[in-house]
């Protein structure tokens, strides 16, 4: 019996050996240390793109109802709701925010830990610093403006004409009556950016 109990107990501590990771070295965690500091930019972006990503359907909705309201109040209503969208997102993102920069450590410094060497990381944090790197990371707004406004010159009215169908057919199986389009028209500004073609 004493010995079943010890071949148990040896099981249980070798099956629970992967689970427990030796800590990193000093000089690794500060790597991770750094490599998150260098992040934090990140990761108040993804804080504000969590707090901002639900409000889509909400300013959508917004938007279709706004059609209901008397003309007159249209504006009022509009700016209102600006307001309570405003309101939630400066009360919201730094309870999130603070959340990010809180588990962050354990949630991503644990994975570099696991699955980086420290000469590994080593090598990221050098590049993460350089110039090259910096230079690289400030135009991506650019290349992301760059690639959005290709794709909707190729595919703006196509799009634009799949969304208003869309409507329609939500419009109708609600039973409401045709809505004026609310689509935005992604091909006149894309147009407009668009060079001229020769």
């Amino acid at each position: 019996m004493k010995y079943t109990i010890k071949l148990l107990a040896a099981a249980s501590l070798l099956a629970l050996a992967p689970l427990v990771q030796a800590a990193p070295t000093p000089a690794k965690q500060a790597l991770i240390d750094k490599l998150l500091a260098l992040q934090q930019p990140g990761l108040e972006m993804l804080a504000r793109d969590i707090v901002q990503r639900p409000l889509m359907p909400v300013m959508q909705k917004a938007s279709m109802n706004l059609q209901q309201v008397p003309a007159d109040k249209r504006e009022a209503v509009t700016k209102a709701v600006d307001a309570d969208v405003k309101k939630f997102i400066e009360d919201a993102f730094p309870i999130v925010k603070a959340s990010a920069l809180k588990v962050a450590p354990t949630a991503i410094g644990t994975l570099l830990d696991e699955r980086f060497t420290e000469d590994e990381l080593n090598q990221i944090v050098t590049w993460m610093e350089s110039p090259v790197s910096k230079k690289f990371s400030g135009i991506q707004p650019d290349l992301q403006k760059a690639l959005v406004e290709k794709i909707l010159a190729e595919n703006g009215p196509q799009l634009e004409a799949r969304f208003n169908a869309l409507q329609l057919s939500v419009d109708k199986t609600m039973g409401l009556k045709p809505a004026p389009s609310a689509a935005p028209a992604p091909s006149a500004s894309a147009s407009k950016a668009a060079p001229a073609k020769k």
